[in-house]
């Protein structure tokens, strides 16, 4: 039964045991039969019909208007010098200068309540003096919003990716963005897993963390066709058939090469790819799109085999390029028969005979020569193309995670192939 009982419930059973008193032997009687009738006490009753006799006049005592004014002054007077104490409590606040920090306030309120203050009445005082605060500011100061997980995952991936998409360059005193500052959310995230603390980096975090940052992946232009070759030159066989995979290192090459518009003109990059972990093994740059430009770096990763000890077994390997000219010419046929090098040429105008290499070549376009992260400003010279195209292949054979090398880079996939190979034999007693 709640606490207060309904003013109308006492009115009726003090009416019901005044009716039929006497059809009862005495009064009691009377008040025991209607409490029962009505679910409540006897006691009750028999209080609620002795109160109202003293309102009415025919019985001595306190009448209920009397009570109630009795009560509420009390009720009055023990607020008054609730108030009294919290102003006297509080007159550090009100000797005038500038309005005391919350944290402060909030400490005052928090020990007024813990002696027995109401925090209402210790809003309501500070309010009349001119310090209003507002109780949802307490509650947050007593008791503070719980850190999400997910906000702490976030705030991390986030301070991550600051640090590995920007460096500082302490020659032009200016931040510049890192190569990997160029990479999507699937690279991003492989990326994060290889951190310290940040294995279970999820999707959406990057998301959310790359549009805080302001950072999207690039995407790749049009490419431009740069040869035109001579459907009816004589030339070898495609010995790849669009099969761009190779069981280890040095057994199938692809190259090609594109332009890039500098000031002094147009200069012409060639790369030597190798197959098995895409790495590029070798590269040159010129302004001329003579044969010299795809034998130079097929000279230089020649020579760099014969320094490591090295040697090409006649038709071990295979250079696979497209059908222009310049792979097509005498010299280049001559010079890869001397290496012992097997030549291998995909159909005229199509690009998919040589996808591996269009790729390296877009990837090149992409994020060496459309961004600023390899070279500042314009490029001028050719010495211009030549700086950045060799930190981008340091980058990208080290660095650069690759989604068809499981997010390995180049190198590591061929130390991962060749460490069986070199592994030292267990000691014998």
């Amino acid at each position: 039964m709640p606490k207060k009982i309904d003013p109308q419930l006492r009115a009726r059973c003090v009416r019901l045991v005044r009716e039929h008193a006497q059809e009862y032997p005495t009064l009691t009687a009377a008040v025991t039969a209607v409490a029962r009738r009505e679910g409540v006490s006897r006691e009750s009753v028999r209080r609620w019909l002795a109160q109202a006799e003293v309102d009415d006049g025919t019985r001595p005592g306190v009448t209920s208007e009397e009570s109630a004014e009795v009560k509420r002054l009390k009720t009055e007077n023990k607020r008054l010098r609730e108030d009294n104490e919290i102003l006297r409590r509080a007159s550090i606040f009100f000797a005038g200068g500038a309005r005391p920090p919350k944290p402060l306030i909030c400490a005052f309120i928090d020990e007024m309540r813990a002696e027995g203050y109401a925090v209402e009445s210790i809003l309501r005082v500070l309010s009349q003096q001119g310090l209003s605060i507002a109780a949802r500011t307490y509650r947050s100061w007593k008791h503070p919003a719980r850190v999400t997980d997910r906000t702490v995952t976030d705030a991390l991936v986030e301070d991550k990716i600051r640090e590995l998409a920007w460096t500082f360059n302490a020659t032009t005193q200016r931040w510049q963005m890192t190569p990997e500052g160029l990479y999507g959310r699937r690279k991003w995230v492989a990326l994060l897993r290889r951190q310290e603390g940040l294995a279970g980096t999820s999707c959406g975090a990057v998301d959310r963390a790359m549009r805080t940052l302001g950072l999207e992946g690039i995407r790749r232009a049009k490419k431009l066709r740069t040869t035109i070759p001579n459907p009816d030159g004589k030339r070898a066989g495609d010995l790849l058939n669009r099969d761009f995979t190779a069981p280890a290192p040095n057994l199938v090459w692809v190259t090609d090469f594109t332009c890039v518009r500098t000031w002094a003109g147009f200069v012409y990059v060639a790369f030597v790819v190798d197959v098995f972990a895409q790495r590029i093994v070798g590269w040159h740059a010129s302004s001329s799109m003579r044969t010299d430009l795809v034998m130079t770096p097929l000279r230089i990763v020649l020579w760099q085999w014969e320094c490591e000890g090295n040697q090409v077994s006649p038709g071990s390997l295979v250079a696979h390029s497209d059908a222009g000219s310049q792979y097509t010419s005498i010299r280049y046929t001559e010079h890869l028969d001397l290496a012992g090098i097997a030549p291998s040429i995909g159909t005229v105008g199509d690009a998919f005979d040589n996808a591996l290499m269009e790729t390296v070549n877009g990837l090149f376009k992409t994020k060496c020569i459309r961004t600023t992260v390899f070279h500042h400003g314009p490029f001028r010279t050719l010495s211009d193309v030549e700086f950045a195209t060799a930190g981008w292949v340091d980058w990208y054979n080290n660095w650069r995670l690759h989604g068809s090398l499981g997010m390995l880079t180049p190198v590591e996939s061929e130390t991962l192939h060749y460490e069986p190979l070199t592994r030292e034999p267990a000691p014998t007693k």
